[in-house]
């Protein structure tokens, strides 16, 4: 599958994400470190001035970027989440059972390797490897 999406009649190129942003409670800006941080290893980006008033907090590691923001009534998603791609993906899965985090295998996506987990405040998180062809 491409990551570029032509739309030649409508004059633009999908190119792809900048960064996924996910919900987090207010004051919870150290949990989030020590999950983005100190579990998955993931670079805290210096936000803007004019941003970080706000609270929350960014990460950026493996051509991935996270923002996490503050959201007053956080109620983490049941079924939204995104899909993370990861190489060596049963070395993340004892990582994270290592650091106390849940890990459920789902073999149903096909050509796919995957399991979720959820990071300190409930945000539903899937990580997932390509098979290698056969």
């Amino acid at each position: 599958m491409s990551t570029e999406s032509t739309a030649p009649t409508a004059g633009y190129v999908l190119g792809g994400l900048h960064h996924v942003q996910l919900a987090v409670p207010p004051g919870t800006e150290d949990l989030c470190r020590r999950f983005w941080g100190d579990v998955l290893g993931m670079t805290e980006l210096e936000k803007p001035p004019v941003l970080a008033a706000r609270g929350g907090c960014w990460f950026r590691g493996g051509g991935l970027e996270v923002h996490l923001g503050v959201e007053q009534d956080f109620a983490p998603a049941r079924k939204a989440h995104p899909g993370i791609l990861v190489r060596s993906l049963r070395a993340l899965a004892e990582r994270l059972e290592e650091c106390g985090h849940e890990v459920t295998w789902d073999g149903e996506f096909p050509g796919h390797d995957r399991f979720y987990a959820y990071d300190n405040v409930g945000n539903r998180l899937e990580f997932m490897e390509p098979r290698p062809a056969s």
